[in-house]
């Protein structure tokens, strides 16, 4: 069956880069992160054998959420250097894997993979990722392969284990995080709501917007609690949302995936990954 790849570059890069030792090559160059993700991206390949293949990576600037919200992801220190040097490296793995790279100004990797998602609705996808943000992007033919703990531990997110895990569908995951927040984006939520509230009222409501067309149905003092933050559940439901529609054609035939293992081969001496040129006779 014909499956596409989506590779969530940087969010794999985070997970490699804590997830591994800080191993160098005998030039002293750090490559834990680069060599995480190559381990992933031949793990993926043998065991799904896709036929098509992309990644999608963030750019350095503001997106159109910050314009939206000044305070987006303030409360993130920025990573180590050492993490931010390896990213052309991992650009350059992905290169010699002849994989095409998708990224733009202003958009996240994850509004890139919403739109791919988007535009190549017919074929079976499967994102790669290292959180669980694109789970809101599931569908029939939409799943999402998690690293779970390290880069390892893996769990495959389809729409029963979403329902499974919040008993909610996916497209509810935004009025989740609208209500809760996120703090790990710094998305504020309705103060003094938790997970646990706010899936009730989703049980109930369906979504947002319903729920506040109806609020007078809601006990008093969370009622009271709702509308004190009304602005700040419908900006954090927006926050939360992956754009579908970036300004970007995507290409499936430009994506169909062709192997030179050479190529491959040559890029993984010069970063002195010996283990992994082995595990390349398994694909």
């Amino acid at each position: 069956m014909n499956k596409l790849i989506i590779f969530d570059g940087n969010a794999l890069i985070h997970r490699s880069y804590h997830a591994l030792p800080p191993f160098r090559t005998r030039k002293g160059q750090l490559t834990n992160a680069v060599y995480g993700f190559a381990s992933v991206l031949i793990k993926v390949v043998k065991e799904f054998e896709p036929e098509y293949m992309v990644a999608t990576f963030d750019l350095e600037g503001p997106t159109f959420r910050d314009l939206e919200y000044k305070e987006y992801k303030a409360n993130r220190k920025r990573g180590d250097q050492d993490l931010y040097d390896q990213i052309p490296l991992v650009k350059k793995l992905v290169e010699s894997f002849n994989i095409p790279i998708y990224e733009k100004k202003g958009y996240e990797a994850d509004d890139l993979i919403g739109t791919i998602v988007n535009q190549a609705k017919e074929i079976n996808k499967l994102i790669i990722t290292g959180d669980l943000d694109t789970l809101q992007l599931i569908n029939p033919k939409t799943k999402v392969y998690n690293l779970k703990k390290g880069i390892n531990q893996t769990l495959i997110y389809g729409e029963e284990e979403v329902q499974e895990k919040y008993g909610i569908n996916p497209n509810q995951i935004i009025d989740l995080k609208g209500l809760k927040g996120d703090p790990s984006d710094n998305i504020p939520g309705v103060n003094g709501v938790g997970e646990k509230t706010a899936l009730k009222l989703i049980e109930k409501f369906k979504n947002i917007e319903n729920l506040y067309e109806k609020i007078s149905e809601v006990e008093p003092k969370l009622k009271a609690r709702l509308l004190e933050y009304k602005e700040d559940a419908l900006m954090s439901k927006k926050l939360a949302t992956i754009e579908r529609n970036v300004p970007m054609q995507f290409d499936l035939e430009k994506a169909k995936w062709e192997y030179e293992k050479e190529k491959v081969i040559k890029f993984f001496e010069e970063l002195e990954f010996n283990a992994l040129i082995k595990r390349l006779d398994q694909i």
